[in-house]
C-alpha cells in the first residue's frame, strides 16, 4: 500500500544549506522507489491555521518510506534542513484500493456504544 512521507515547514528562511538539502534529497529518496507530489507549491488554508509549506513524497510501502527516513544518505542531509526550519514530518499509509469512509464512520458508532 501507498505510503507519504508529509511535512509541514513552518517559519522557512532562506539558508545556504536549505538550498543543498534541496539540491540533495531527491537522490536520497529516489533509491527507495519515492517521488515528489507535493514540493514548492501554493497551498490554500481553507479551515484553520496552515502557516508555512507543505511537502509530500509517495513511496511504494511503509517499510521503503521509514528505511529512506533511516538511511545514512537522508540522515547526513536532515541537519541541513532542521537547523534552519521548524518541521512536523509523519509517515503515514494510504487507504487500500475501494476503501469506503462509511466502515470508519460504523468504527466510531461501535465505539459509542
Amino acid at each position: 500500500m501507498t505510503a507519504y512521507a508529509i511535512a509541514h515547514l513552518q517559519q522557512f528562511a532562506p539558508h545556504p544549506e536549505v538550498a543543498e538539502y534541496i539540491d540533495r534529497i531527491g537522490e536520497t529518496f529516489e533509491p527507495f522507489g519515492g517521488q515528489f507530489l507535493v514540493h514548492g507549491t501554493a497551498h490554500e488554508v481553507m479551515e484553520g491555521r496552515w502557516p508555512g509549506h507543505v511537502v509530500m513524497i509517495a513511496f511504494p510501502d511503509a517499510r521503503l518510506a521509514h528505511e529512506w527516513w533511516d538511511s545514512p544518505a537522508y540522515q547526513d542531509i536532515a541537519p541541513l534542513r532542521s537547523r534552519h526550519i521548524d518541521t512536523d514530518i509523519v509517515i503515514v499509509e494510504g487507504v487500500a484500493e475501494g476503501y469506503d469512509p462509511r466502515t470508519t464512520a460504523q468504527a466510531v458508532r461501535n465505539q459509542l456504544g
